[in-house]
């Protein structure tokens, strides 16, 4: 979550309106440890819907260039968790 309002330079709460309504379709899935919540890709999305997914961010690198930079630039980023 962090990760992403930071990036996205929107609030938290707009995020995890967002992250909810992709959790309700199952494109993502979570994980609660303690006070935080991870979030992952769904591993048992469809093939179809994960190719669709890949494309569109191969297709998309130029128009989301500054939100990596943010997310590279982030200080104290969290430790990735499996």
């Amino acid at each position: 979550m962090c990760e992403l309002t930071h990036a996205l330079d929107q609030s938290q709460p707009k995020v995890s309106r967002h992250l909810a309504l992709l959790r309700q379709q199952n494109i993502v899935v979570d994980r609660r440890k303690g006070q935080w919540v991870h979030y992952k890709i769904n591993p048992e999305m469809p093939d179809w819907a994960h190719q669709v997914l890949v494309l569109t961010l191969e297709n998309s690198l130029e128009s989301i260039a500054n939100e990596l930079l943010r997310l590279t630039e982030m200080q104290n980023r969290p430790v990735t968790c499996n």
